[in-house]
């Protein structure tokens, strides 16, 4: 039987619930061990899967992420010098990626980064959970506030491969043709996830259950909200935002009641 992939172990580590540190090396200068592009898996049991280039570099990250586990925290990047961070005698530079993979925690992905991201990403980072937002659009990812994940990409879909099965995900692009793509994506491959929606009106929806139909996707499978939010406010972009925080709130203790909040027992 041929070894998983990354992906593949990934995805089994994740959807049986193991909380692990997904580690990429994201730029190599010089001299280095492995190139850029090059990726790892660490549990709390050590090394798991693929390599960022072994030796040093790989025991200095392996404990980083270790680290990481213990202290539950979401994302690291680090910048070492081989040489003088590592003591490692080659000369290059490595910058690698860490990133906490935690099925106990609250996994929210938005699909486009414009103006009700924007306000929405500034509600979600003061809230206990993950914030993810993918986007091919530069210019807007930078605007993101500080402890948003941005994922640039010219292929917003194939990011659903990579997401947990309890994260909430919202489909805000710059409209429904783009919007499509991820469903389908969603849909065909057979993702479920904690909660689905896509911004936008009941016209909106309509057309985007046609099309998907249309496109070979069964009707008994197409499931998302859409329009999304609490039914309050204007067509505010920051009105948009609180109405569709507040919903995500009340389907997540909807889901786990015990997180409610104290004044709501």
């Amino acid at each position: 039987m041929p070894s998983p992939t990354h992906t593949d172990r990934y995805t089994q580590l994740a959807e049986r619930g193991e909380r692990f540190v997904a580690v990429t090396l994201v730029d190599a200068h010089g001299s280095t061990p492995a190139d850029a592009g090059a990726k790892m898996i660490v549990t709390a049991a050590g090394h798991d899967h693929g390599t960022v280039g072994g030796g040093r570099v790989e025991a200095r990250a392996i404990k980083e992420a270790q680290a990481m586990l213990g202290e539950r925290i979401a994302t690291r990047f680090f910048d070492w010098n081989l040489k003088a961070d590592i003591g490692m005698t080659c000369g290059g530079r490595v910058r690698l990626f860490f990133e906490l993979v935690d099925p106990d925690v609250w996994h929210v992905a938005i699909f486009g980064a414009g103006h009700v991201t924007q306000a929405l990403a500034k509600l979600l980072v003061e809230l206990p959970c993950s914030v993810t937002c993918i986007d091919p659009r530069d210019d807007w990812l930078r605007k993101l506030p500080e402890g948003v994940k941005a994922v640039r990409t010219d292929d917003p879909p194939a990011h659903v491969d990579r997401l947990p099965d309890n994260t909430f995900v919202l489909c805000m692009t710059r409209g429904h043709s783009a919007d499509r793509p991820v469903l389908q994506r969603i849909f065909e491959t057979g993702r479920r996830f904690a909660y689905l929606g896509v911004i936008g009106s009941d016209a909106k929806a309509a057309t985007l259950r046609r099309e998907l139909v249309e496109s070979g996707i069964g009707e008994g499978v197409i499931d998302f909200r859409c329009p999304v939010g609490l039914p309050l406010g204007s067509n505010h972009p920051a009105e948009i935002a609180v109405s569709i925080a507040a919903q995500l709130l009340q389907m997540r203790d909807e889901n786990q009641p015990q997180k409610a909040h104290k004044s709501q027992m």
